[in-house]
């Protein structure tokens, strides 16, 4: 008399019905989430500190001018003269007239530097200005 080996008849198998949803769902997710980096920073800069500061909510409406140690001014991926700056401005704030102009100013730059750009976005009608900074321990 031979004994055999009965196999089994179920299969071992992951259902994957629903893998697809499931995929989709987490696509979806990360595309509604995820923020990109708008711009590359080609400037060098440290901000100065300041013990009282406020967040801006709406990062949309922002736009950011960068002054680095060597006092290259950059706006979007571009580098910049003042003299370049009032038309540059002029026509963002055209495209979007609640446009917030944020200075990320070094802090070792030259006053005389800030000033001549203060009145550059002057002429240009940006009056909504923000000095950003970090926070002091």
């Amino acid at each position: 008399m031979k004994f055999q080996k009965k196999l089994a008849k179920t299969k071992q198998q992951i259902p994957t019905a629903s893998l697809p949803d499931i995929v989709f769902m987490l696509l979806l997710f990360f595309m509604v989430t995820t923020t990109l980096r708008e711009h590359d920073v080609r400037v060098q800069y440290k901000l100065p500190e300041a013990r009282a500061i406020e967040k801006i909510e709406n990062k949309r409406v922002v736009s950011y001018v960068w002054v680095g140690i060597d006092s290259r001014i950059q706006i979007d991926d571009n580098i910049v003269n003042v003299d370049q700056i009032q038309k540059i401005m002029y026509n963002k704030r055209v495209d979007l007239p609640t446009i917030i102009v944020s200075l990320r100013i070094d802090k070792t730059s030259k006053m005389g530097l800030v000033t001549d750009i203060q009145q550059e976005l002057r002429k240009a009608y940006c009056l909504r200005i923000n000095y950003s900074s970090i926070k002091k321990m």
